[in-house]
């Protein structure tokens, strides 16, 4: 069993915002594989499926980014899934934008929500870091990544998206680098 999980802040007024591009993997995700209809769980939105010969649960804590951790330690209690069977996409300020890197374990790197995720589950499981660029000063970063995209942003995310969920299945079997390669190259 695998859980996927896209970390973002629940309500429309954030849908398009730069640190939901979680959200927006998950929902591209369950509509590719056909996964179940959203159901409120665990403190999110769970949807459950297969993809390949994978059983998967993929959600979208609603606890907000810097709680998500609540979230995911009730559900992989509950599944009894190994936090190495944990997968988070997230965005992340140090990769270029339309990017990703791919890693297991590891720092936060001072990103709220993967430090709550740390917290309650331990480091031992896999992020997919999506580039969303960094704002020129410092203290723009709060206002960056609760900011929407901008118009010229949307058709780079949305290529990203369809090149991440085209290349699931080498992420699912844990295939890091290869998984990041093939998406970076598309």
């Amino acid at each position: 069993m695998l859980l996927l999980v896209g970390l973002g802040n629940p309500g429309p007024e954030n849908e398009n915002n730069r640190h939901n591009i979680g959200f927006k993997i998950i929902n591209a995700i369950n509509k590719k594989f056909a996964l179940t209809k959203q159901k409120p769980k665990f403190k999110g939105l769970l949807t459950t499926g297969t993809i390949g010969d994978k059983k998967v649960y993929a959600i979208k804590p609603l606890t907000f980014m810097n709680n998500s951790g609540i979230c995911i330690r009730e559900l992989i209690e509950y599944f009894k899934i190994d936090s190495s069977d944990v997968i988070v996409f997230h965005d992340d300020l140090d990769v270029r934008p339309g990017k990703v890197t791919v890693k297991f374990g590891g720092s936060s790197a001072g990103h709220n929500g993967i430090e709550s995720i740390d917290k309650f589950i331990g480091k031992d499981y896999s992020r997919v870091r999506i580039g969303i660029g960094r704002p020129e000063k410092k203290e723009m970063v709060a206002d960056h990544v609760l900011d929407n995209f901008l118009d010229d942003e949307e058709d780079s995310i949305t290529e990203l998206t369809k090149n991440i969920v085209e290349h699931l299945p080498e992420l699912i079997d844990k295939k890091l680098n290869l998984f990041s390669s093939k998406v970076n190259q598309s």
